[in-house]
């Protein structure tokens, strides 16, 4: 079935619960298609990030139409409606165990899987690296060479349907236990250091400029930041509250590998 026969079928049933189950088949095929690549949760078209609402539509109606089951892995049990990934010698994925990824998720070959758990409808692109407990949310959209370090929290969205998920373009560096929420976009290049929080309201202030510049919800192309923390006055008094700071840029180069050790050691960035 084409995608956009698919898209059709979905947006017609969406309102029409009763017939969940009796179009299964067309539901099934959708969660197939993220399985294998085909279609993704948000696409990049001229530069910009569209959200497919008709895609998590589906991965919705998929959580109500499957049913719980016992699912076995040598000694280990599990019971949930969702199955578990497979076949990644095939498709040159390297997994480490305990990593664990939904079916629904898509897994580029070259990536690796530390210890750590990707959810249904995330996108991984070739060669990233997921690093020890580290958490893919649901629909998270993960470009290609990027390393995704220890403990680090990339939040989920199925709902509410029109809003963005977690967006981390090519070649982007996230130190440990930094937390990614809320539909940030981190643009190509960047480098984040350790313990970065940054959700939708989360303040982010550029300071390599005569003047600070204040922003949200986006880290533009090759910034290297750090965490921070700005005093905000409440009827108690002031206090300091987390925000993100832009220190400098990472340079743009073709050596992706040193550039990011020049960006290290030039701004004295843990990671």
């Amino acid at each position: 079935m084409k995608v956009n026969v698919l898209k059709l079928e979905i947006d017609k049933i969406w309102d029409k619960k009763n017939t969940w189950i009796k179009k299964s088949d067309t539901i099934i095929k959708v969660v197939d298609h993220l399985e294998n690549g085909y279609i993704r949760v948000s696409d990049c078209l001229n530069g910009k990030w569209v959200v497919n609402e008709w895609i998590k539509r589906a991965i919705i109606m998929f959580f109500f139409i499957k049913k719980m089951n016992t699912i076995e892995l040598g000694p280990l049990e599990f019971y949930d409606k969702i199955p578990i990934k497979n076949k990644f010698r095939e498709k040159g994925i390297r997994v480490v165990p305990h990593a664990i990824a939904r079916y629904g998720a898509y897994i580029s070959s070259g990536v690796v899987l530390m210890p750590s758990y990707v959810n249904i409808g995330a996108f991984i692109g070739k060669g990233t690296m997921i690093d020890t407990w580290a958490t893919v949310g649901s629909c998270a959209q993960i470009g290609d060479r990027v390393h995704i370090s220890g403990g680090v929290g990339i939040g989920g969205v199925l709902e509410p349907i029109q809003a963005t998920p977690v967006i981390i373009e090519n070649d982007v560096f996230i130190g440990s236990r930094c937390i990614l929420v809320e539909g940030i976009l981190i643009e190509k290049g960047s480098v984040l250091g350790a313990n970065v929080v940054l959700t939708a309201s989360t303040k982010i202030f550029d300071v390599t400029h005569d003047k600070s510049i204040e922003m949200k919800g986006i880290i533009p192309k090759y910034s290297v930041v750090i965490p921070g923390s700005y005093p905000k006055k409440f009827p108690s008094g002031t206090y300091y509250v987390p925000c993100a700071i832009i220190i400098g840029k990472r340079k743009e180069s073709t050596d992706k590998k040193t550039s990011l050790n020049d960006a290290l050691r030039t701004h004295n960035l843990v990671i």
